[in-house]
């Protein structure tokens, strides 16, 4: 599972983006952030090929976020102009209640796709 993280700090591109490890919630292996960092998690193993997928995936994100194609707060997620609530562990988007890092909103199936590029 992967999710938008909530914290505000300076703003970066993907193009020169930090990877910080840092513990985060259980079930999550990153989280890309609004200000052009990606937290990653301890646990998963540097030059690994899911931590290369995982990386992808967080660039991704960032990429449409820099883009204006996705934005988040800490009560919201827009995604191509349209704000969906955003509440406990869950995004109200355009397929439902859905809990954050499913596969079945569009900004995730995006970053999945990004994944698949990785060897």
């Amino acid at each position: 599972m992967f999710k938008l993280g909530n914290e505000n700090r300076q703003i970066r591109t993907a193009k020169n983006t930090p990877i910080i490890k840092k513990k985060l919630k259980k079930g999550i292996l990153a989280e890309a952030n609004n200000d052009g960092t990606i937290f990653v998690s301890p646990k998963l193993k540097e030059g690994s090929k899911k931590y290369k997928k995982t990386i992808a995936h967080e660039l991704q994100h960032m990429n449409d976020m820099e883009s204006g194609r996705a934005n988040y707060g800490d009560n919201h997620v827009e995604w191509e102009g349209k704000m969906v609530p955003r509440k406990n562990g869950y995004i109200y988007g355009p397929n439902g209640c859905l809990p954050e890092g499913d596969p079945k909103h569009p900004w995730e199936a995006v970053a999945l796709k990004a994944e698949k590029k990785v060897k």
